[in-house]
């Protein structure tokens, strides 16, 4: 079967894509966006808001909005200004030429799925979870992997942070301005972070630590209601009493395909030229947490997504149309 041909295809739906759809086609760009496939790793169209529950601080929403809700009145939004969704799953690119290509399915098949003159890459990132049974199905019902979204939820309640770096110090000193006790449990007798984040948690009267200790399991079936936790050097186990568990010990971007044809940074998150969308291959933009290390937030990708957009149209209008 020939390669479908597109001006611009726009990779991952989550605020970022879907943003950056409904700009290219309010701009008559008639963007093609492949939304991505359920897989059993928790990978789904939609992004990471497909597994929250109330979002409270995307504006415009006053009382608060579901995290699935939203990302279906984005993706209606998308449609409505002519966005075509596919529900398929990018295998491999190839930017070494233009117009660039796009396989979706056998990534050895000769012939690309796509072929589109620009692409805007929005696959995000995931947080590295501990693996853990239930650990998912918990996810906003007292695990979460961002502290800034859903901290508001634990006013007056005793909470764990998982992790030794400087996300696990941030993420637990922000908690304290709602819980009553902050646990930052670490697998090891020392922190990974810099001095200055160890030095806050630690005089911060509302944290303590359990060192040389792992999640091992998580109680409660509709809300989170406690963690076992063992000691790794006594293998002694322990129930710990909290209503949440923060988990911060790292993100992955999802940027597997695209090592060997974009520059990478060396986490592994797509390199663009700031303040722009712009990625080191010409026609190829990248928004949203695959690009971003930093804010990690529904509306900055959104924004991102934005830019992207906008990047791309004067792009193509100055070099294909």
């Amino acid at each position: 079967m020939a390669p479908q041909s597109t001006d611009i295809l726009i990779i991952g739906s989550g605020p970022a894509g879907l943003t950056a759809s409904i700009y290219a086609a309010r701009a008559s760009l008639e963007p093609l966006l492949l939304e991505g496939e359920p897989s059993s790793t928790g990978d789904q169209p939609g992004g990471q808001l497909m597994l929250t529950t109330d979002v409270e601080n995307f504006p415009g929403f006053p009382e608060g909005v579901m995290g699935p809700d939203l990302m279906s009145s984005l993706r209606k939004q998308a449609e409505r200004f002519g966005t075509k969704i596919e529900t398929v799953k990018a295998s491999k690119v190839d930017f070494s030429s233009r117009p660039h290509k796009v396989w979706v399915g056998d990534p050895d098949a000769e012939e690309p799925t796509y072929l589109a003159q620009a692409v805007i890459i929005s696959t995000g990132a995931k947080a590295i979870m501990l693996g853990l049974e239930n650990e998912t199905e918990l996810i906003g019902k007292g695990v979460s992997t961002c502290a800034t979204c859903d901290g508001f939820f634990f006013g007056g309640q005793e909470i764990a942070v998982i992790g030794g770096g400087d996300s696990a110090m941030e993420e637990a000193n922000f908690l304290t301005k709602f819980a009553d006790k902050v646990t930052i449990i670490h697998r090891r007798d020392e922190l990974r972070a810099s001095q200055i984040m160890q030095d806050r948690a630690k005089a911060n009267p509302k944290i303590e630590f359990l060192w040389n200790s792992e999640v091992i399991g998580l109680n409660g079936a509709d809300a989170l209601e406690s963690i076992e936790v063992k000691n790794n050097q006594t293998d002694e186990v322990t129930t710990l009493a909290v209503t949440g568990m923060f988990v911060a010990i790292g993100h992955k971007p999802n940027t597997g395909m695209f090592d060997g044809q974009i520059e990478l940074d060396d986490e592994g998150y797509i390199a663009t030229r700031a303040p722009s969308t712009y990625t080191n291959v010409e026609g190829v933009f990248a928004c949203g947490d695959v690009q971003d290390k930093t804010y990690r937030q529904a509306i900055s990708a959104a924004g991102s997504g934005c830019k992207a957009a906008i990047d791309a149209e004067r792009w193509l209008e100055a070099n294909v149309h």
